[in-house]
């Protein structure tokens, strides 16, 4: 007989496999090597195109079948087949696929974080190709805790550094979570030599998360944002981005 230990430990193997089958390929949107990553970006244009295709058929028999009710309507086969093929075609895509089950953690994680950081390394191809705030300050917020492993705290401190680095992008701001979830002495060292650096930005970004974590009751509000930029020394501004 199988131990419930046992059978758990199948279980989540079982669901790793599953997440691989499904994105794996997905690795190859933060590969170095340029031919890598377009035969990454092609396998992902090519999920995105079955996944419109699923749903237009879905959406036709929708149509086709709405005279039956709202109830019989569900329980049409070939209406109810759509809707399953829909759902299994577009979770082998980006982003939609995070969103299976719990994609922030477990099995999920690796592709939450990878995610994240092909937005953070390749922000054009992300936004050409699978461009999602929600879903990105979902799963940054859903990053802000702190019992992480250490590869993950490790992963997090990279994006963070990668971030404060750049001009603003859309819910950046919530990086400040992560920061304050993963804060120690390597993260620190790193926003530290940003913001003591050439680039604008770092020493902005940089100095604005120092302070924040020097000061963990304070709120990361715009008005903090506007009232630390205004006050800072050297005439700095910040972004004017509205996503802030």
């Amino acid at each position: 007989m199988t131990s419930g230990a046992a059978a758990g430990a199948a279980s989540g193997g079982d669901e790793v496999d599953a997440w691989h089958a499904r994105l794996g390929w997905s690795f190859g949107l933060i590969a170095d090597d340029p031919a890598e990553r377009a035969a990454a970006l092609a396998h992902l244009d090519g999920a995105r195109k079955n996944t419109w295709a699923a749903l237009d058929r879905w959406n036709e028999l929708w149509h086709l079948t709405r005279p039956l009710g709202p109830q019989e309507q569900y329980q049409e086969p070939a209406f109810r087949r759509a809707h399953e093929v829909y759902q299994d075609v577009r979770s082998h895509s980006l982003p939609d696929g995070l969103w299976v089950g719990e994609g922030n953690c477990g099995p999920g994680l690796p592709y939450a974080l990878l995610f994240l950081e092909w937005e953070a390394r390749f922000p054009r191809e992300w936004t050409e190709r699978a461009k999602a705030w929600s879903t990105k300050q979902w799963l940054i917020r859903s990053m802000a805790v702190g019992d992480h492993d250490q590869p993950t705290r490790a992963k997090l401190t990279d994006l963070v550094e990668i971030v404060v680095q750049r001009a603003y992008r859309c819910k950046d701001r919530e990086y400040v979570r992560v920061a304050r979830a993963v804060d120690g002495e390597d993260l620190r060292h790193r926003l530290g030599k940003a913001a003591a650096s050439d680039n604008p930005w770092a020493r902005l970004h940089a100095g604005y998360l120092l302070w924040l974590l020097d000061r963990p009751e304070v709120p990361n509000t715009q008005h903090v944002w506007r009232t630390w930029v205004s006050e800072a020394s050297g005439k700095q501004h910040g972004s004017a981005d509205p996503c802030r």
